[in-house]
């Protein structure tokens, strides 16, 4: 595992890194990113942290955006998850607030007039700056929808697999009340240590993101 793994590292530490703010038009409508944090090295390259993808047609800039700009955590589960750590290594209470989902409109009755609103902001806007600062990101095009969700669960569970691919003592996801965050070293819960990439899938791979 730990050689696909270092493949993969590869594979994706040699195309070009992108950082905020970035051209969209350089990305393309439909595929996969990955990212990488400042601070985080693994087989001697920057190490992965996230991977994702998008189901509908031609949303990988908005998807990026929800990640990198849009300062709205119910639209990203990566965002909530940085908040989360945040707040928890701060040993805020706001955390509770911050949990809660206020995408439906019964969420929002339920919760808004109990919602420190201002705290939700400024919490948003640290999670913005540290996102901004602290992570790169690669990408690649797949246009199908199913190959690219395949193709994202399977390196996801790679990187879960590898027991050299180990966060620093300083990474953030650490101090994340997730605990498959803090146990995987990825900014991540779903997708964790099921089938990875056999070393056919890895050489299809790396064929993709050649002609990508």
């Amino acid at each position: 595992m730990s050689d696909i793994c270092l493949r993969l590292h590869g594979l994706f530490n040699s195309l070009p890194h992108k950082r905020f703010p970035f051209d969209e038009e350089a990305i393309p409508r439909n595929g996969i990113y990955i990212l990488f944090e400042k601070g985080e090295h693994a087989h001697g390259a920057y190490r992965i942290v996230r991977v994702g993808a998008h189901t509908g047609a031609d949303q990988l800039h908005s998807r990026l955006r929800q990640h990198f700009v849009n300062e709205n955590k119910d639209r990203s589960i990566f965002r909530k998850n940085i908040g989360r750590a945040i707040l928890q290594k701060a040993g805020d209470p706001f955390l509770e607030q911050w949990e809660w989902d206020l995408t439906t409109r019964k969420a929002r009755n339920t919760y808004l007039p109990l919602l420190d609103i201002e705290k939700q902001r400024s919490i948003e806007r640290v999670v913005s700056e540290y996102i901004q600062r602290n992570i790169s990101f690669v990408v690649f095009h797949v246009d199908a929808k199913e190959e690219r969700l395949q193709l994202e669960q399977k390196i996801i569970s790679t990187l879960s697999w590898c027991e050299e691919c180990r966060p620093s003592h300083n990474w953030l996801g650490l101090h994340s009340p997730k605990q498959r965050i803090q146990e995987s070293g990825l900014w991540l819960v779903n997708g964790l240590y099921k089938e990875p990439l056999s070393k056919k899938e890895l050489e299809i791979l790396e064929r993709i993101v050649a002609t990508g």
